[in-house]
């Protein structure tokens, strides 16, 4: 029986007739010749078909195959170093599944606008392939480091009655006869409740932010990574994220070669990225910017430009931390030694891609949690069930959260995050 085989697995078959499913990637015609890129998904073959090996009606039908048409295809594997992939198919039987109409997407060029309307054809591309693939490592190596470490997964909702960093950026919306609820920002609260009960957990989903931005760097729709931990401090809690970064893009170098390389990505500066990282104070931070010419003053808080020009300096990942306190959440430990600044942290990228881990040592102690809610002129009802976490058995503990579409949009050298997601949104876009 001829095995029906994937693309990925031809080394394995070489001299051996298979069968193969898939779709026509692009096709060209020599006389008696036909060659047909046929992709499975899990890569690209040429399967030759030569008019002296097949009957006249199988002939034909290579010839009608269009763009993306589907079809099966049997034929003898051998190893053609030039050929793409590395192996070619003799074919001995085609039979079509479905002829394709006219594709939209060819290759002319095509502007961003059209592309992102055509986004459920557009992921077909072998850049969008390969992207999607590496993002597909990046989750996995994500899970795999927190396995690895004795985390627990500890899954947050996504509809949540309050805000976690503020009412400005929410997705609202009526719930029932409770009244309003919101899309969440981050599954950091419940986290919380999570480290408290199993020491070390993670949760990784989708989060919300209603942000009226059309940077390259914001979708309104994106998935998060947050650990927490019980008994972390702000130190513990850089350590783990510069070793959680360190494994990812380590794991990507090597194991992602084909991807990368289709993207024609110049994997130099990801290679530098291993421990340490640098770590530099927020007032660190302002004096670089106050170096290089940036009219900056102490306080305001950090924005993309001056993410870029600090991440200039440094040949990895660079931890700015202790930001002041006004910039940054009700629920971030202000340092005892300054009160003026929080225990945060900011992993910012090199190569001009910004921030992809928030972090800090969360607020212990209910009296100054209390004050906080009170000071962001927040509900405190709403927080009843946290200011419990502090009630009965409080430990210090921390965490982080880190932007999965802006991690493989670093890792890939993409221009904007809209392709490091199968189906961006953004403020002016919620389609396909």
């Amino acid at each position: 029986m001829r095995p029906t085989v994937y693309i990925k697995d031809l080394s394995q078959h070489v001299g051996k007739e298979v069968i193969l499913k898939g779709w026509l990637y692009n096709k060209r015609s020599s006389g008696k010749l036909k060659f047909l890129i046929l992709r499975d998904g899990t890569g690209y073959v040429q399967c030759v078909v030569f008019k002296g090996n097949v009957s006249e009606e199988i002939f034909e039908s290579a010839e009608k195959l269009t763009q993306e048409s589907s079809f099966e295809v049997k034929g003898k594997v051998r190893e053609e170093k030039r050929a793409v992939g590395g192996f070619e198919l003799d074919v001995i039987d085609l039979k079509i599944i479905s002829i394709a109409h006219e594709y939209p997407i060819t290759p002319k060029e095509h502007g961003i606008e059209f592309l992102i309307d055509n986004r459920h054809l557009w992921v077909r591309s072998k850049k969008q392939v390969a992207i999607l693939k590496i993002r597909h490592r990046i989750i996995k190596a994500i899970r795999d480091f927190f396995d690895q470490r004795g985390f627990v997964l500890f899954d947050p909702p996504i509809i949540t009655p309050n805000a976690c960093e503020g009412t400005s950026t929410l997705f609202e919306m009526d719930y029932f006869d409770l009244g309003k609820a919101y899309l969440t920002q981050s599954g950091q609260l419940y986290a919380e409740s999570g480290a408290m009960a199993l020491g070390k957990v993670y949760t990784f989903g989708p989060t919300f932010r209603a942000e009226k931005s059309k940077t390259r760097r914001h979708l309104t729709e994106f998935w998060m990574v947050e650990p927490e931990m019980a008994f972390y401090n702000l130190d513990d809690d850089m350590d783990l994220a510069e070793e959680f970064i360190e494994y990812i893009i380590q794991t990507v170098l090597k194991e992602m070669k084909e991807e990368l390389k289709e993207l024609e990505r110049d994997t130099t500066n990801l290679e530098k990225v291993v421990r340490p990282f640098p770590r530099i104070s927020y007032s660190e931070a302002v004096e670089i910017l106050k170096r290089k010419g940036v009219d900056f003053q102490w306080g305001n808080d950090l924005g993309g430009t001056d993410e870029t020009f600090i991440g200039e300096e440094f040949d990895r990942p660079v931890m700015i931390h202790r930001y002041p306190a006004e910039v940054k959440a009700f629920y971030m430990k202000r340092d005892p030694e300054n009160p003026k600044v929080a225990l945060a942290v900011d992993v910012i990228a090199p190569e001009g891609y910004g921030e992809i881990i928030g972090g800090s040592q969360r607020e212990d102690d209910l009296d100054a949690l209390l004050f906080r809610i009170k000071e962001h002129n927040l509900p405190q009802s709403f927080f009843e069930w946290y200011l419990d976490l502090r009630r009965y058995g409080s430990v210090p503990h921390a965490g982080f959260g880190l932007g999965l579409e802006r991690t493989v949009s670093w890792i890939c050298g993409l221009d904007h995050l809209r392709e490091a997601i199968p189906f961006p949104r953004m403020i002016y876009r919620n389609t396909p």
